[in-house]
């Protein structure tokens, strides 16, 4: 943790968020998706969040923490660092693990295919992970099988093409991510929201489908999960994906509907109707905003004020807040 993430993330708890999502938190170092990907793997990480948290709190939200896994795409650069490409061993570049031995790209490195106490190590880091977000005060977990990530990586039969119980049909395919989705379940309290987000179709024939997506979202439920955040894509680098706003909307307005489950929509949602309607049409019952709160920290304040809300800005910024209509 840096000053950095106490003022980016408490500029959005301050800008009216009802929740704040600590992203891709690595629950191992070889998960990492970069040298700087946030950890918490060791107890001194959880304890350090703990500031973050109560910090959070003070501002008047609520806040998350993903735990993540990259799997086959771990051991890279930053994002805005060399566009994000593979790390080379002279680089600082480390061996990564994955269902099978296919690597994302042509640039990528070869994983290692996981064995069985490869995996058994892993499902125990998640569940260690969540153990130490519990302690830190976190108010909701979400687990990472999205984004062609480890365990996204398991589902789809783009990138699992094992043979044994962990592989083959849909039902091996997703036998380990509900492992872990069962496991974390059962040591993050019950009264606290658990999250799952995942990619809702591959966007490549022959990949992991919506219908795949209320299949899994179907389980997901019995094992206890409150909420699906709905993304998509990721596996693979040469998907054709319709970006555009609201396009992930009605994946989430489907699995809502199919697997009887509570969704959140995400994608490119920029505009506060557009968000407003997404929630009373019953397309999601959240909306997670990304983008348009990193232009615009006081996003949330500003949308209220344009749909006539009821939250307003800290006292000591009043003098600058145009008068609530009504």
């Amino acid at each position: 943790m840096t000053p950095w993430h106490f003022v980016h993330l408490g500029a959005r708890a301050q800008g009216g968020a009802a929740l704040v999502m600590l992203e891709a938190s690595s629950v191992s170092p070889e998960g990492r998706l970069s040298m700087g990907d946030m950890g918490i793997w060791e107890d001194s990480q959880g304890k350090a969040l703990v500031p973050l948290v109560d910090l959070v709190h003070s501002l008047g939200a609520k806040i998350g923490i993903q735990l993540a896994h990259g799997g086959r795409k771990a051991s890279c650069h930053r994002p805005w660092e060399d566009g994000g490409s593979p790390l080379q061993g002279s680089e600082g570049g480390w061996p990564i693990i994955a269902p099978s031995p296919i690597p994302f790209s042509e640039t990528h490195q070869v994983p290692g295919e996981m064995n069985s106490s490869e995996m058994e190590r892993v499902a125990e880091a998640f569940v260690q992970s969540a153990i130490r977000a519990k302690e830190a005060g976190f108010d909701v977990l979400e687990l990472h099988l999205a984004h062609g990530y480890l365990l996204h990586e398991f589902l789809s039969p783009l990138s699992n093409m094992r043979t044994d119980q962990w592989g083959g049909n849909i039902e091996g395919r997703m036998r380990y991510p509900l492992e872990i989705v069962r496991r974390v379940r059962g040591v993050w309290p019950s009264e606290l929201p658990l999250f799952v987000r995942i990619s809702a179709t591959d966007w490549v024939q022959g990949g992991w489908s919506v219908e795949d997506s209320v299949t899994l979202s179907k389980k997901l439920k019995l094992l206890g999960v409150d909420l699906v955040d709905v993304s998509s894509g990721g596996i693979v680098p040469h998907a054709v994906i319709p970006v555009g706003p609201l396009f992930q909307v009605p994946l989430s307005e489907r699995i809502r509907k199919e697997a009887n489950i509570s969704t959140g929509a995400v994608g490119l949602v920029s505009d506060p109707e557009e968000a407003e309607s997404i929630v009373v049409s019953g397309k999601g019952d959240v909306v997670f905003i990304g983008r348009a709160m990193l232009r615009n920290s006081n996003w949330p304040l500003e949308a209220s004020l344009k749909l006539n809300g009821s939250i307003s800005p800290p006292d000591s910024y009043l003098r600058g807040w145009p008068a609530r209509r009504g």
